[in-house]
């Protein structure tokens, strides 16, 4: 582009006048042409990385969540480990607060004896011992 014209109208408020042109070198265009692009361009988003906000966060949920798990899965296999170790005549407490003392232990049932004087015993689950009360 050699040569660029620009008409211009002069802010009067006389009809009358007359709209008029004059060239523009080279330069002036350049300057022209990269003011309106950048003011026509839509404003685009700033890209954002992996933030140390959103890694703490993270880490903070990560952290919850596997304390969350861990409890509850050491109890029970403290649990396991001790109804595995009962033994004949060890002092036992259920969970629903009869005590007794083991008189046979099998894989799915422990038998107790709960009164000595009538020799009563009654048989529960693995699952239903709550302490062990002999050491």
């Amino acid at each position: 582009m050699a040569n660029m014209w620009i008409l211009a109208q002069a802010q009067t408020q006389d009809a009358a006048e007359i709209i008029t042109s004059e060239p523009v070198s080279e330069q002036e265009t350049t300057a022209v042409v990269s003011s309106e692009s950048d003011q026509t361009q839509p404003a685009r988003p700033q890209q954002r990385g992996f933030d140390s906000m959103t890694f703490i966060l993270i880490a903070a949920i990560i952290f919850f969540v596997f304390m969350m798990y861990r409890g509850p899965r050491k109890k029970q296999q403290e649990h396991q480990k001790m109804v595995q170790s009962l033994q004949k005549n060890d002092r036992v407490r259920t969970i629903g607060g009869i005590y007794g003392t083991v008189v046979d232990v099998k894989e799915n049932e422990i038998v107790l004896k709960i009164d000595e004087s009538n020799n009563t015993k009654i048989r529960i689950s693995p699952n239903a011992v709550g302490s062990k009360l002999s050491e």
